[in-house]
């Protein structure tokens, strides 16, 4: 038999993952504007825009855009969800120990104390709801029942914008969920009660909890504890993190990146000294620079190895170079995006290594000459060599890279040119009449080819092969491209690809 419930008081921010989203891009949101994010096609969280013109969780992203042409999508961020609402629950500590996440946006804690303590469980559900509204956050709901369960249902169906607070009366926890859907169990056996005509809680709990047991095991037996209002489960407080990040304020504001720099010394030796006693490094650093007019600029920056104060100095300097501000810098915050074990970076018992020693060669390099000073390829996605060529930053992860594996009609197979030239280069390709050569619309030379010219050079052509077709975005006249790719080799020995656009003649790489 499950322990007697415990009073509970649940707060919950509703659409928290589009909350969060727009928290961390630092604007004011525009309640006319519809938004939604989206998690493998579906919508998981939708503004209150979006929900008037008939978005709903769950539907697939071509429904929702079908009721609502003016929706605005973004994908879910999990980890963007837990680091936005952790301020808000250390919010909630303060006022009342004992919170535990049950997800973001949503935290429940024990009742008894917080509602001796302001005075009754009303007053401690309106400070506790009213702590997060004065974060900023437009919607915030509280509700207080026998049990976690019963109290979320409260905050979520028995509540509304204007009446934001739902305390069930002691014992009445059963009669509250009995009309609510069994959707809100959010439990594979929706469906199968769906099948069997059971609709509501209330018809759940009056079906035989020894033929819930014997159906779904011992996990027929919580369902119909939650839906009798017999919730025993207790709330479990969370440990809170040890304070890991690092703000530096500037008064007065700083101009000079230099000077920033200089400022955060102090303070980077702090921020990897917190992770050190806690037997960390950080290999992924969040740099968020505000400024005095209230500019704010956030990188995650990556590290091969680990970061050390030197370097997350570096990189507060890179970001006020590629990113900066329009106004004196008046707070930066360093928070650790990705932490590992201090124990897997420890030196090796018998020297560095090689790999160590390059490492620690390039970092230096790289940081006498900037963030984009030390550059690594890396082979993506596309049609053409420049597209498949990109340069990363030393230590970086590959940003909006096309995806290589997928298909791409018209690329080149491998081998691929060991040389691509960033800009084509002019070329020409003439027969043996000294005429241009082209494609013709069937997609064949006009004549053989002969002669490459290249550089002011005439190279007598030795072998070719060709044409490939490159066909691209046939339904839009301003970017279409229609080329044909050759392969040649010429009196040298030296292998050319070559492209032919429109009459006109480039080379695209060589061969080495």
């Amino acid at each position: 038999m499950s322990p007697a419930p415990v009073r509970s008081l649940v707060v919950w921010v509703p659409d928290w993952p589009v909350v969060a989203l727009e928290r961390e891009r630092g604007e004011p949101a525009d309640p006319q504007v519809p938004v939604a994010v989206l998690e493998k096609g579906a919508v998981v969280a939708c503004s209150s825009a979006a929900r008037l013109e008939g978005v709903r969780r769950g539907q697939r992203r071509r429904d929702a855009q079908a009721r609502c042409p003016g929706l605005v999508t973004a994908a879910a961020d999990p980890a963007r969800d837990q680091r936005v609402f952790a301020p808000l629950i250390a919010r909630l500590e303060e006022l009342a120990p004992g919170v535990q996440l049950r997800q973001p946006g949503l935290c429940a804690l024990r009742a008894r104390g917080p509602a001796r303590y302001y005075g009754g469980e009303a007053a401690a559900a309106t400070v506790l709801a009213g702590a997060i509204a004065d974060a900023g956050i437009g919607d915030v709901r509280a509700g207080v029942s026998d049990g976690p369960f019963p109290a979320e249902q409260a905050a979520r169906f028995g509540t509304t914008a204007g009446d934001p607070i739902r305390i069930v009366p002691e014992g009445e926890a059963a009669a509250f969920l009995a009309p609510l859907s069994v959707a809100v169990l959010e439990d594979e056996t929706v469906s199968l009660f769906a099948r069997l005509g059971v609709q509501t809680l209330g018809q759940v709990a009056a079906l035989s909890r020894d033929r819930l047991v014997e159906r779904f095991g011992v996990r027929g037996a919580r369902l119909h504890a939650l839906v009798a209002g017999d919730d025993g489960q207790p709330v479990t407080p969370r440990k809170p993190p040890p304070e890991l990040h690092r703000e530096e304020w500037f008064e007065p504001p700083l101009d000079l990146a230099e000077q920033v720099a200089f400022g955060m010394r102090i303070a980077a030796e702090e921020f990897t000294g917190r992770l050190a006693a806690e037997r960390l490094v950080c290999t992924e650093v969040r740099v968020i620079v505000t400024g005095a007019r209230g500019e704010r600029s956030e990188r995650v920056w990556l590290h091969p190895g680990m970061f050390d104060p030197a370097a997350i100095v570096d990189r507060v300097r890179w970001q006020l170079a590629e990113q900066g501000l329009r106004s004196p810098v008046e707070r930066v915050r360093l928070e650790p995006e990705a932490v590992e074990a201090a124990s897997h970076h420890a030196p090796v018992l018998f020297g560095s290594g090689g790999e160590e020693r390059v490492h620690h060669a390039l970092s230096r390099v790289q940081a006498m000459l900037g963030h984009r000073g030390v550059l690594t390829p890396v082979i993506g996605g596309g049609r053409w060599m420049a597209e498949r060529q990109v340069l990363v930053p030393w230590g970086d992860r590959p940003a909006a890279v096309a995806d290589r594996s997928q298909p791409w009609p018209g690329s080149l197979p491998d081998p691929l040119p060991a040389t691509v030239f960033p800009q084509p280069l002019p070329a020409a390709v003439v027969d043996a009449d000294g005429d241009m050569v082209a494609v013709d619309a069937r997609g064949e030379p006009t004549s053989a080819p002969v002669v490459l010219v290249e550089g002011g050079t005439a190279r007598r052509i030795e072998r070719w092969a060709g044409p490939w077709p490159i066909v691209e975005r046939t339904w839009d006249s301003a970017r279409a491209r229609r080329a044909h790719r050759f392969q040649i080799v010429d009196e040298r020995q030296e292998a050319w690809l070559l492209v032919c656009e429109d009459a006109v003649w480039h080379a695209e790489g060589r061969y080495d």
